[in-house]
């Protein structure tokens, strides 16, 4: 039998939050060379950059292994939200639904939270919670913090 679970986490970041979502909705694209130990490449398969319901493939490094995730992506502007929704890829060996989900939250002009969700069905109860998934999730958000500090 298949279970649901979630996992989140709050990351509080020095970057504005407005710069931070943009990361995701305008310049995705430039991931693997904010985050390139962890991101390989992101591809444009369907719509446009920076649209909501576009089509991209990630390549990736986690927990040392090189994957690959085709996603549609989902904004909302007003609340700073991206949700991915998984389409295809290697976390579909062990997880029958999966959905990332980031928001940036203002905590000052030059921070913010941003809180991490992970929302997953498992094939059956034998598969281990993805927590590699959300410390890859976090590596990449401190990347992201990281290269809009030098652009401060």
């Amino acid at each position: 039998m298949a279970q649901s679970g979630q996992l989140e986490i709050d990351l509080e970041i020095q970057a504005p939050t407005e710069n931070f979502y943009h990361v995701f909705k305008i310049q995705c694209q430039h991931l693997p060379s904010i985050s390139s130990d962890h991101v390989k490449g992101v591809d444009l398969h369907e719509g446009e950059w920076g649209k909501d319901g576009s089509v991209k493939t990630w390549k990736y490094t986690v927990g040392g292994k090189e994957e690959s995730y085709k996603e549609k992506i989902f904004f909302d502007d007003e609340k700073k939200l991206v949700t991915f929704v998984g389409l295809h890829g290697h976390v579909f060996k062990n997880y029958k639904s999966w959905k990332n989900i980031f928001q940036a939250t203002p905590k000052d002009e030059k921070s913010c939270v941003v809180k991490h969700i992970l929302e997953y069905e498992k094939l059956n109860e034998t598969v281990s919670e993805p927590h590699e998934y959300l410390d890859f999730m976090v590596k990449i958000t401190q990347d992201i913090a990281a290269h809009l500090g030098k652009q401060a």
